[in-house]
């Protein structure tokens, strides 16, 4: 059996197990376990280790820091547990490797990365020469929907370090990532008026039907030229099939490249408006609110933010 630390079979059964603790973003409690397994492989070195407490609806932060090198500016490796997929992916998907590939849910974005810097860190932790700069590694919970638990701890963590790695993963042709695009969330309220479906269609206005309007027109704002993306995720109304719809309700996401286009963009998607007579004008508010649907409250609409790097090291915020 090989002594090599970084054989690849190894780091691949590292990287199945984490994978095969699903963590949905609005799943902390899945999101918790894979923190405990992480938690538990520095139990033997010579690091702390801080366990932030997860806050509305979110799971937990792990601040793990170097016995060495603390005190001066250092290297922070930054990464994220949570994943996109629901719970039960993994029936759909699970972990395999097939050639010079492996599949899993997450694996791509962003547990095979994280695995890769955590195996490295303890490979330095356990080597008696040390480097001349600390590393912390910091795990955030929330990142997928933005990091709104996580952003005071991350730039905190930033601002102490000399040095920021992040391990999401390279694009096509292995092209590394050095900034992100600035997020905007929305939530869109549609009203109209109920009615029969079968004695007296005449008398209702479809909330869904204007809510088809408003999703034609916010996908239109799609401009993939310019890196510009305004995506319908959700959908929800109306309350039986013979009934026209009186409520209807849409979840919104929205990456823009630039402030420029921020400002552009924001409000023309808070100013949509109704196309249909007897339907209440759509109410479109900024979503600020946590990982779970029990924080279920939200920002006025110019009064949300939306924040984006521009380059490495520089990060704007500006209120809606």
């Amino acid at each position: 059996m090989s002594s090599n630390p970084f054989e690849a079979a190894v780091i691949l059964d590292g990287i199945r197990r984490w994978v095969e603790i699903e963590s949905p973003t609005e799943r902390p409690d899945q999101v918790n376990k894979l923190a405990d397994l992480v938690a538990s492989g520095y139990r033997d070195l010579s690091v702390s280790v801080d366990r932030v407490a997860g806050r509305d609806g979110c799971g937990d932060h792990l601040v793990t820091r170097s016995s060495w090198g603390q005190g001066v500016p250092g290297i922070l490796v930054l990464s994220h547990l949570d994943t996109v997929h629901p719970m039960g992916f993994i029936e759909r998907l699970p972990f395999k490797v097939e050639g010079n590939r492996a599949f899993g849910p997450g694996i791509y974005d962003m547990k095979g990365g994280a695995y890769l810097a955590y195996h490295a860190f303890r490979q330095v932790c356990a080597d008696d020469v040390r480097p001349p700069l600390g590393v912390t590694q910091l795990y955030v919970s929330d990142e997928e929907i933005g990091s709104p638990t996580s952003r005071a701890l991350i730039e905190a963590e930033g601002r102490k370090a000399k040095y920021v790695l992040v391990t999401e993963p390279a694009r096509e042709g292995g092209k590394i990532v050095t900034g992100r695009k600035g997020v905007a969330r929305f939530e869109v309220f549609v009203k109209g008026t109920p009615a029969h479906a079968g004695a007296r269609p005449e008398d209702g206005c479809s909330a869904i039907r204007e809510l088809g309007n408003v999703i034609q027109t916010l996908e239109a704002m799609n401009d993939f030229k310019r890196g510009v993306t305004v995506n319908v995720g959700v959908v929800r109304g109306g309350s039986k099939s013979n009934v026209i719809a009186e409520e209807a309700y849409a979840e919104v996401d929205m990456r823009v490249p630039t402030m420029a286009d921020a400002d552009e963009l924001v409000p023309k998607i808070l100013g949509v408006t109704s196309r249909t007579h007897g339907v209440t004008a759509p109410r479109v508010t900024s979503n600020s609110s946590g990982c779970g649907r029990s924080n279920s409250s939200t920002r006025e609409a110019g009064q949300g933010t939306v924040s984006l790097s521009l380059f490495p090291g520089q990060e704007l915020q500006r209120l809606l």
